[in-house]
């Protein structure tokens, strides 16, 4: 199998399970040709599962040791994965944007309620309903309003290279609603946010996290012909947080994108990116 790459990762920077060497060693075992480490960006307050600011220095350090280390053997990158809250903290902050890094992917994992309270709403489907009964009054349709108009906004301000799972809140918001994903509405929306996308220009990762949990990708399949319509860049990224799922579904996502029509990938060579040619077989 070619197209070995993985760029959305996180270790123990932030809520990953293992050392940033750990993955690369790892990646170098299942014959990867580049990877990449995008620990959770700092936020303005602590959380169990992002980096916090005075780790940053080692955070770089420990990856241009790596970078040495392995030159022979794999093309390493580093990046962030940062967070949009609000418009002073997104991935076009100028903080995160002053930062020597390869790369950076731009998510969205929390929202305000209409009490101004953050919500984390990237949680397993049985705690995302009880999160929106208890502070969204159980209002769904404006829940999904909200997320898609900050990753527009997101989008908008810029600063990032990487959509990261572009559209997450689908899975947990068809559990809350089956048929949500039908109803022209939303399907509107969608469309709309991957449209900006699109003029941007920027690349759309096929997240593979969940794939063999929950039998999805993030964006969802039902959109690669429509990504590949609009000239979207992509690239299959496994969000590993473990070395041992730095490869998980990554055959699936590929042979995806192949029944889309999708004929190139895109990876980290020579120290930009680069479309490279989807192969499914070596």
């Amino acid at each position: 199998m070619t197209n070995l790459t993985n760029y959305h990762s996180h270790c123990l920077y932030c809520d990953g399970r293992a050392n940033m060497e750990d993955f690369i060693r790892f990646a170098i075992s299942e014959g990867f040709t580049s990877y990449g480490i995008s620990s959770h960006a700092p936020l303005p307050f602590p959380t169990a599962w992002t980096m916090e600011w005075d780790r940053m220095e080692d955070y770089l350090s420990e990856f241009a040791r790596l970078k040495k280390k392995y030159a022979d053997k794999i093309e390493f990158a580093i990046g962030l994965e940062i967070d949009y809250l609000n418009e002073d903290s997104n991935p076009a902050s100028s903080r995160f944007r002053e930062l020597p890094l390869d790369y950076r992917i731009g998510s969205v994992h929390m929202l305000y309620s209409p009490e101004g309270k953050i919500v984390d709403i990237d949680t397993p489907a049985d705690t995302f309903r009880q999160l929106i009964d208890k502070h969204f009054d159980g209002d769904l349709d404006s829940v999904v309003r909200l997320y898609y108009k900050n990753l527009l906004r997101m989008v908008e301000l810029g600063g990032f290279d990487i959509v990261g799972h572009a559209d997450k809140m689908h899975y947990n918001a068809s559990c809350y609603r089956p048929g949500l994903l039908d109803e022209p509405w939303y399907d509107t929306l969608v469309r709309a946010y991957f449209a900006e996308i699109a003029c941007h220009g920027y690349i759309v990762e096929i997240n593979t996290k969940a794939y063999h949990e929950l039998g999805t990708f993030y964006p969802n399949e039902r959109y690669f012909t429509f990504l590949k319509d609009l000239g979207i860049r992509v690239q299959v990224n496994s969000d590993a947080h473990y070395p041992e799922r730095i490869n998980n579904a990554r055959p699936e996502g590929l042979a995806a994108l192949k029944k889309a029509g999708f004929t190139s990938v895109v990876e980290w060579h020579g120290g930009k990116w680069e479309d490279t040619a989807l192969c499914l077989f070596p």
